[in-house]
């Protein structure tokens, strides 16, 4: 079902996207990227208009991550999704079946700073996407996030949970969700919505909390947790995220459903301490008050998944973390 299947991301550039890109490149099918470049572009982290604490590894990341697409020759084509007319094009030239839609502000603390760009990057990019899929593709996959849940009321959530999520990103992101599905009432556009967790795993440079900490430790800096370290994420290494997203495009019991993609099972951060301490024993922690737009999260439940399309994760923390420091470490060192 993937082999020759035309697949176009959007926001494909990024850490999920080419992660993804050179996995459904693997497995034969014909991959399109497009992206504006303007977070992923190493001019912009040469020149740190990102304000990236350490450029010069951000820089080493990207070299990676574009030789990884070069290599296997997945094209890029520099767009941006919210201009329309040139999407538009791309949609006529291409002609995708199947459209991954990641294009969005990452980082939910961006997204509380500058709500205006964040619906600008996030709501008009998933709008021009779905106005040149209707009636024309066949599957749209959209990223969402565990955020949409807001503060978890249970220490498992299913996808049947009602969401209430905590300021611009989670709300932006449910937001999304009900329009994909407004598109599938109206123009019967078949859907599928991942909800992922605490992601990790190699080259990233959005900030994500397993990139800080390994960061921080490699340039012998301070450790800052938000609250008393207790709280637990379903930590999702990457490779798992892939794996599901692979599974909902050859499932077709995928069509029209909402899935948690993630480990299935939470951590409290302080585990990742204790990962990075056999590594880095000198490392320093700092404890400080936690911001009350953070939700309170936990697991989410995968067992959908698993039944509807045959999903199983395959990386604990502990072996999927450790991989990730080794990559870092081996990175970092590097000339």
């Amino acid at each position: 079902m993937i082999k020759n299947k035309k697949i176009l991301i959007i926001g494909g550039a990024g850490f999920i996207g080419h992660n993804l890109a050179i996995k459904l490149k693997k497995l034969g099918a014909n991959v399109l990227i497009v992206d504006a470049l303007k977070v992923n572009n190493l001019e912009s982290v040469k020149s740190n208009k990102n304000d990236l604490p350490f450029p010069k590894l951000s820089m080493k990341i990207l070299v990676e991550r574009f030789a990884l697409l070069k290599k296997y020759k997945i094209p890029i084509k520099k767009i941006d999704a919210r201009n329309y007319n040139k999407l538009c094009k791309i949609f006529n030239f291409f002609k995708p079946k199947i459209v991954i839609h990641l294009a969005a502000v990452s980082h939910a603390n961006r997204s509380n700073k500058n709500p205006h760009s964040t619906f600008d990057h996030s709501l008009r990019t998933l709008e021009n996407a779905l106005d040149n899929s209707k009636n024309k593709v066949q599957h749209f996959i959209f990223l969402s996030s565990s955020m949409v849940y807001g503060n978890f009321k249970k220490k498992e959530v299913q996808e049947t949970e009602r969401c209430d999520p905590l300021g611009i990103y989670g709300a932006l992101k449910l937001s999304a969700e009900m329009i994909i599905k407004s598109y599938n009432q109206v123009f019967k556009l078949p859907y599928t919505i991942i909800r992922p967790s605490a992601l990790y795993g190699e080259r990233c440079i959005s900030r994500r909390v397993g990139q800080i900490f390994i960061e921080n430790c490699l340039n012998s800096q301070k450790i800052l947790i938000q609250g008393d370290g207790k709280e637990k994420l379903d930590f999702t290494y990457i490779q798992d995220l892939v794996k599901g997203i692979i599974k909902i495009i050859q499932n077709k019991n995928s069509i029209n459903k909402t899935f948690n993609i993630t480990f299935g099972n939470s951590r409290p951060i302080n585990d990742l301490i204790k990962i990075l301490k056999s590594y880095f024993p000198s490392l320093e922690v700092e404890y400080q008050k936690r911001d009350k737009l953070m939700p309170k999260r936990g697991t989410l439940s995968n067992k959908m998944a698993k039944k509807t399309i045959n999903f199983k994760s395959e990386w604990p923390l502990d072996k999927g973390y450790r991989k990730y420091i080794h990559w870092y470490k081996s990175l970092y060192f590097s000339k």
